[in-house]
């Protein structure tokens, strides 16, 4: 038989293979498959004299390149495998997150704040469909995934270290990445609260984002003796401190939940009270 022919029957077995594999693959479109045949066959046309041992190797490549890209954020939502309700939920938590990148890309005039904490600065800015936002920073003698393990996937533990809840509880898990929680405070000058949250996060190479907002969840009233408040964006930023990975540099920000009169006094002093109970958490953890 003529070689290019062997060549072009090689191709299309391989590209009959390679479609019928590539096409299940989450997230993975059919446009992409086809380009990878495209790509195959234009390596027989230009008449490569290894190519049986080079098409594997060649989809095998681009196959995981674009299943990285399928990874990424947001790669794993598909309709097949939520609902309507539960993809409203995963869009609220990537808006949440796109609303507090945005702030951190473009920061407003931070103002200082009276210093609650020797160890953290907090400022505030009032923002437009926000009001007022608060920010602290601070740096913490952990590292990200130690405190990414304890602020996201053992969120339920919380209140074991910190006092000023009584209860978190996840409601539901919608892939890897976003929660519905519902949490109750501890008794307080403001009376007890308690929220339902969507919670939400994104991992990169340089940071982790973890950001929350309040949802409704019609199963789930007001407790009694609770005050059903709301979180409008609140967003903890976990990044590396530059020269020690040991160390972690935190920043987080905090919107709403309380009447705007006790915002400025009641906000701040949560969230100074907050990495106070983190740092004598920390302390009292062995970590590896």
């Amino acid at each position: 038989a003529c070689p290019r022919a062997m060549l072009q029957a090689t191709v299309k077995l391989c590209c009959g293979i390679a479609h019928d594999h590539l096409r299940r693959l989450p997230g993975l479109k059919l446009t992409a498959v086809a380009a990878i045949q495209r790509d195959v066959r234009g390596l027989v046309l230009r008449g490569s004299h290894h190519l049986p041992s080079e098409i594997p190797s060649y989809i095998q490549r681009l196959v995981g390149k674009d299943a990285a890209r399928c990874a990424e954020p947001g790669g794993d939502i598909s309709t097949r495998r939520f609902s309507s309700t539960d993809l409203s939920y995963i869009h609220q938590g990537e808006r949440a997150l796109q609303r507090a990148l945005s702030i951190l890309q473009h920061p407003p005039s931070w103002q200082a704040e009276a210093v609650l904490d020797a160890g953290a600065a907090v400022s505030s800015a009032v923002l437009p469909g926000l009001g007022r936002v608060f920010r602290v920073e601070a740096v913490l003698a952990a590292p990200v995934g130690w405190l990414h393990r304890e602020l996201f996937e053992e969120l339920e533990q919380m209140p074991r270290w910190n006092p000023t809840l009584s209860r978190v509880e996840v409601l539901q898990h919608l892939g890897e990445d976003t929660l519905v929680t519902h949490e109750v405070t501890s008794a307080s000058p403001v009376g007890r609260r308690d929220f339902v949250s969507v919670r939400h996060r994104r991992r990169t190479q340089a940071a982790v984002y973890l950001v929350g907002t309040a949802t409704r969840l019609e199963r789930l009233p007001a407790q009694e003796g609770c005050i059903r408040a709301e979180t409008r964006l609140s967003c903890i930023v976990l990044q590396p401190l530059a020269g020690d990975p040991g160390c972690t540099r935190v920043t987080w920000l905090l919107s709403g939940w309380i009447p705007s009169a006790v915002t400025d006094r009641v906000l701040p002093r949560c969230q100074a009270d907050f990495i106070g109970h983190l740092r004598r958490h920390l302390s009292a953890t062995a970590r590896p």
